[in-house]
């Protein structure tokens, strides 16, 4: 039995477009190693679970335990031997005549190594221009950063004055938007100053969610800003208080992967700021990067414990383990500040030293927290079904204040206040499986498919109605027939038909994925029976902090353990090329 027929016996992984590609290449050359074969459908099947590339050296992680696997120095010198895979040098573009690459131990789909490499050589390109020279800090910069023990923040606005390209990490309230108000404020400031026009400034995000939650954020800094002693309030109203979609940012063009601002046509801004940075994926991130123009200054933000991104590569972590906060003269080196204390505590929520143990993988402390008396925490051990359980009604109830409601803002705002979280789409403690049942215990097993009070969750992206993959909207009928509700719009809500809305389904569960970005009053996870591969600490992490005042744990104590056993570990070459532009990869 050949590789590719063993690997869907007894892995049942490879799907039908992976098999495809191998069958493409037996076909052009009859007489192909069959180990070039199955790379190619393992390469194609990488980028499918979020790799940049296959590692034959980590293969557990992609397609699980096979027998007879061939070792590593066995698929290289396959690979090598292949007119199929080609081994440029590092800076080198590989030839369109080979589908495959092979670099530094790993095999690439020749698109996604481009990616790879394309994003490496424009971050290095942002990052050897200085934006100007660092100045000592002006009265300005001291009313605006007074306390000497902030956790970093004044470090990362001195540097994001002094460098064109700055990461600025950390958790949930450590005050990323804050430093960044107070940072944009002082660059607004400087130009005024010296007699210069203010900065062109774009706001953007992965998701149209985390956007609006950023330019939230950024409000209301802006006006805690203006009240600041030494502030002067008319500069705050030069501030931009919008953020965009990274999509709608680079100018989509119909029927086109090509954005209208790219390399040749770059953006018409001298400092763009990303946020929510580990949600953007590896083809997504090396457009922006390109797009960025010489001289222009990119700030990305960000937590890199999060889940990565959904699509292929982990970009931030790359760019994280590339650029440490000492300098060494290398790659990105002194590029990134890593902000470490924690500002919103809420008082009902005790949520820091739960959210450390997860982060750092510790079942044994995680599980201690949990049975303990952390404030707004509640562990509910070994329970598979919080909708079979006494829990129901309470997990219910904010959702039942929905029937009730006849404002758009008002039933928007109760949309927000709790969520079902799960690691799984499908199967009985998948989203699907439980938006229906919860739909079912509000409205009814003949109900109405857009009752009064359903939540729905937005599943792709529609640049014609403003929508985004990740927005909830409300559906309210005031007798007049339903109306889907999202937030937005020069009146604060947006009203659309149902038949006239992108793909969509029920919001009142969802994954831990599609929820990055969002935060809730109350947040209920729910882990699966079973232990399984896409529970990670990272996924358990993100869940967490999207709580703002309750959580709920819905978890046996072996899945617990397993999940937080299991790093998010996504195969690329990139951080390898950040630190170490010279090298073989």
């Amino acid at each position: 039995m050949n590789l590719i027929a063993r690997l869907q016996k007894q892995g049942d992984n490879l799907r039908a477009v992976d098999v495809a590609l191998a069958d493409t290449l037996r076909r052009l050359e009859p007489g192909t190693d069959e180990r070039v074969l199955a790379g190619a459908a393992l390469a194609s099947l990488a980028v499918s679970a979020g790799h940049a590339a296959f590692d034959p050296a980590r293969p557990q992680g992609l397609v699980g335990d096979i027998e007879d696997f061939p070792v590593p120095a066995d698929w290289a010198a396959a690979w090598r031997a292949s007119p199929w895979v080609g081994e440029p040098e590092s800076q080198e573009v590989a030839a369109t005549s080979t589908p495959l690459v092979f670099e530094n131990g790993l095999l690439y789909l020749r698109r996604y190594r481009e990616y790879e490499r394309r994003l490496a050589q424009g971050l290095l390109r942002i990052a050897a221009q200085a934006a100007r020279a660092a100045d000592e800090p002006t009265p300005l910069f001291a009313a605006l950063f007074p306390d000497p023990d902030d956790g970093g923040q004044a470090r990362a606005a001195a540097l994001a004055l002094a460098r064109s390209l700055v990461l600025i990490t950390g958790g949930p309230g450590t005050g990323k938007t804050t430093t960044i108000a107070r940072l944009l404020f002082l660059s607004i400031a400087q130009a005024r100053q010296d007699g210069k026009a203010s900065p062109r400034i774009a706001l953007a995000a992965p998701t149209g969610r985390a956007a609006d939650r950023m330019a939230e954020s950024l409000r209301a800094a802006s006006v805690r800003l203006s009240a600041t002693p030494g502030v002067d309030g008319a500069l705050c109203d030069a501030l931009p208080l919008d953020a965009r979609t990274l999509h709608r940012l680079l100018g989509p063009i119909p029927n086109q992967p090509q954005f209208r601002y790219r390399a040749d046509n770059p953006l018409p801004y001298d400092l763009i700021v990303v946020d929510e940075a580990s949600m953007v994926d590896l083809p997504l991130m090396c457009k922006l990067v390109e797009a960025v123009p010489d001289g222009a200054r990119l700030i990305l933000l960000g937590d890199r414990d999060q889940l990565p991104s959904v699509e292929a590569g982990d970009v931030l972590a790359a760019i994280v383990d590339a650029a440490d906060e000492n300098e060494s003269g290398r790659g990105l080196s002194g590029h990134r500040v890593q902000l470490r204390r924690g500002y919103r505590q809420s008082d009902a929520l005790d949520l820091a030293s739960l959210a450390e143990a997860m982060r750092e993988g510790d079942g044994d402390r995680s599980l201690a927290l949990l049975r303990g008396d952390l404030r707004g925490v509640r562990y509910h051990e070994g329970m598979l079904d919080p909708l079979a359980t006494a829990s129901r009604e309470a997990l219910l109830a904010p959702w039942r204040a929905l029937a009730q409601a006849r404002d758009p803002a008002s039933a928007l705002a109760l949309a927000a206040r709790s969520r079902l979280l799960t690691a799984l789409r499908e199967g009985p403690q998948g989203a699907a499986m439980l938006n229906a049942r919860i739909e079912e215990a509000l409205a009814g097993p003949h109900r109405d498919p857009y009752f009064h009070g359903r939540l729905l969750l937005i599943a792709e992206n529609s640049y014609r109605h403003g929508l985004f993959n990740g927005d909830i909207g409300v559906c309210l009928d005031d007798g007049g027939g339903p109306v889907v509700w999202f937030a937005g719009g020069a009146e604060g809500v947006r009203g659309f038909h149902p038949a006239a809305l992108p793909a969509h389904s029920g919001g009142f569960a969802m994954t831990v994925h599609k929820a990055q970005g969002s935060e809730f009053d109350a947040v209920w996870l729910q882990l699966p029976a079973a232990d399984t591969r896409v529970a990670s600490r990272e996924l358990l992490y993100t869940a967490i902090t999207r709580a703002r005042s309750e959580l709920h744990v819905c978890a046996s104590e072996p899945v617990l353990r397993a999940a937080l056993s299991r790093h998010a570990v996504r195969v690329s070459g990139l951080a390898t090329r950040l630190r170490d532009p010279s090298s073989p990869g």
